[in-house]
């Protein structure tokens, strides 16, 4: 699969719904998991804010989005997603990406089985690189 650059929303506890209504909006496919059900640890109260939204609209658009746990903070600058099974280019951009960032989850395997990482670039832009399984 060839590499994919597309928008990430991230909301402080309303992406469900959010991505609901963009669903309504452009149609297409949506799937949504919760923290609680990717195990990430988060507080209990939290287990059933979304930890990953996708939609897939007939037209081509992919969009995603998730809900920040309170012990995160949201990137007010916007936050991209890089993702595709090109580790070595998605290593590369992350490793151009990590000078003068400030680090958020370290890249490495994920407990859906593919190697992830987080990280807020020197311009306040936040990044997320998902290396397919």
């Amino acid at each position: 699969m060839p590499s994919r650059l597309n928008p990430y929303l991230s909301f402080r506890d309303t992406a469900r719904e959010a991505m609901e209504f963009y669903r309504d909006v452009f149609g297409g496919d949506l799937t949504v998991s919760t923290f609680g059900e990717s195990g990430m640890p988060v507080e209990p109260a939290e287990n059933d804010l979304v930890m990953h939204a996708q939609l897939e609209t007939p037209s081509g658009f992919l969009l995603m989005g998730a809900d920040t746990p309170s012990s995160m903070s949201v990137s007010t600058n916007g936050t991209v997603s890089l993702s595709g099974d090109d580790e070595a280019d998605l290593r590369r951009w992350w490793d151009g990406l990590s000078e003068g960032a400030t680090p958020g989850v370290p890249l490495e395997k994920a407990p859906w089985g593919d190697t992830f990482g987080m990280l807020t670039d020197r311009y306040g832009v936040g990044w997320m690189v998902n290396i397919a399984g």
